[in-house]
């Protein structure tokens, strides 16, 4: 057994091992460490592979699995972990990755620990040459998909594209709840560029076909990162704010930032002319825990932010309007990715914070080409569908269907306004011209008229006369947001202390639109 284990350590062996560092990626075992607390991590099915034997029947040599699969810990929590040898067949499928690829989706699932995919290879079955040494085509199935699926509904899914993934390899990357690819290094595709140039008549190369930069952009993969040292802390980070399982609340924290502190420079920080832009993420760094925003899919549906963050400890999911792209406005790719996002929150319990200037969905042709509204009602049935606690802080905008889906009306309202906050079915600027069109055209100064019935207007839509009528019921001073939040933040917890205990921890939704 002992020379087994020594062959199986040299993974492909001295020359594509070199090949592999050449290419500037580490061998799996490399990333084990890197990954896991020292000393933890213990390797199921360490023997498996392909032995070539004399005639006495003694061992000769001995291939590995092109995937090793075993337990270990990050940041003392255990976790189970699957990772592809691309020096063994480029990390391409043989009779055993199959069984434990399957093995570590069963340990996730049934010991309700989160699961880590280090994804290098194709993780299928290979090659046409397969054919030749099988003597048969196999019928495509995916071993263990039902595992793999459940196991969304169950425990935290991380994964990272470390070296070209391509087929099954792909989709283990992308059926996850977090997934970061290193730029340079890694690629991520359907088919890598001879396929395509074969089936399409195209010839990209392999960075413009799937390379990060294309992959983060399109919204097919959440994070890049510089190097595979940084793609190793986005999954223990990501980890980080998240329960081990659905029947366990998220953990948290010591907490050094004051609850209680106040920052000047949210009072100045929405400018007064609302046709200005300002950084709103800036105010998610003011608001949240020192240090603890994490964001998730920068470059994708760019008008909205998600983000992982903290309040006095207690970790929570964090949506913004983002008014440098579209003014914030809602996207198809926007509502897309936010739907993914709250489902995510509302699986694992993290209580959701959103900060709101959301003029609207983003109209003319492109959006409607885009199918924006069938994605932007998704979305509204994703917030509806949601039963995590929930806080809207109204910052600016909140106009129309879009802005109405700050959150579910027909629970308890937590909105918390700032003195900034305008809203309605329509912003004046684009609905003054509609509603008064006839008076403008007949009046002798139209422009003159215009202004006196926008002054009006604007009187009227301060959010002091709408906390009059009870239709908003906070109006707060900026500086307040953190102090606020806090507070709910703890109550959140208490629910969802009692959510674990009392409710089917498993979300079951009926039919999106």
């Amino acid at each position: 057994m002992r020379r087994r284990e020594q062959l199986a350590a040299r993974m492909g062996g001295e020359e594509r091992v070199a090949r592999q560092h050449a290419s500037g990626r580490l061998t799996v075992r490399e990333r084990l460490e890197l990954l896991l607390d020292p000393g933890t991590w213990r390797e199921t099915g360490g023997l498996a592979g392909v032995g070539s034997y004399d005639d006495d029947g003694r061992l000769v040599e001995f291939a590995p699995s092109t995937m090793v699969v075993g337990q270990g810990e990050v940041d003392g929590s255990a976790v189970v972990v699957q990772g592809d040898d691309f020096t063994v067949k480029g990390g391409a499928g043989d009779d055993a990755v199959w069984r434990r690829m399957t093995w570590a989706e069963r340990a996730a699932h049934d010991l309700r620990r989160p699961l880590v995919r280090l994804v290098d290879g194709t993780g299928g079955g290979g090659s046409v040459k397969t054919l030749a040494s099988a003597g048969y085509a196999a019928f495509p199935s995916l071993a263990g998909g039902d595992l793999a699926i459940a196991n969304l509904s169950r425990v935290p899914v991380v994964a990272a594209a470390l070296g070209p993934c391509a087929g099954l390899g792909a989709a283990r990357v992308v059926q996850s709840h977090f997934s970061v690819i290193v730029r340079g290094t890694a690629q991520l595709f359907i088919a890598g560029p001879p396929v395509v140039a074969w089936a399409m008549s195209e010839r990209p190369d392999k960075e413009e076909l799937g390379g990060a930069r294309a992959q983060v952009k399109a919204g097919a993969v959440d994070n890049e990162a510089a190097n595979e040292e940084d793609a190793m802390a986005q999954l223990k980070r990501f980890l980080s704010y998240l329960p081990p399982n659905v029947w366990t609340a998220p953990p948290v924290h010591a907490a050094t930032d004051p609850v209680d502190r106040r920052e000047e420079e949210l009072l100045s920080i929405v400018p007064r002319d609302e046709r200005r832009t300002y950084k709103m993420r800036r105010i998610v760094e003011l608001v949240f825990d020192r240090g603890s925003v994490f964001e998730l899919g920068a470059r994708f549906g760019r008008s909205t932010i998600t983000a992982l963050a903290r309040l006095d400890g207690k970790p929570v999911g964090v949506i913004a309007s983002d008014p440098t792209h579209y003014g914030g406005g809602l996207t198809a790719s926007a509502a897309e990715k936010q739907t993914r996002f709250v489902d995510m929150c509302d699986q694992f319990r993290l209580p959701v914070v959103n900060l709101v200037d959301q003029p609207g969905f983003v109209v003319g042709t492109e959006s409607e080409r885009a199918g924006t509204m069938r994605r932007g009602s998704r979305l509204i049935a994703a917030v509806m569908q949601a039963r995590t606690p929930w806080c809207s802080i109204i910052v600016r905008k909140c106009f129309g269907i879009a802005g109405a889906a700050h959150g579910d009306g027909s629970r308890l309202n937590l909105r918390y306004a700032w003195p900034s906050g305008s809203w309605g079915s329509l912003p004046i600027a684009g609905g003054l011209e509609a509603a008064y069109r006839r008076e403008l055209e007949a009046a002798e100064d139209p422009v003159a008229l215009r202004a006196e019935i926008e002054a009006h207007l604007r009187a009227v839509t301060s959010p002091f006369r709408t906390a009059e009528r009870f239709s908003i019921e906070h109006v707060i001073d900026p500086r307040d947001t953190r102090r606020q939040l806090c507070l709910w933040a703890a109550q959140a917890y208490d629910i969802v202390r009692q959510d674990v205990v009392s409710e089917e921890p498993i979300r079951r939704r009926g039919l999106r639109p």
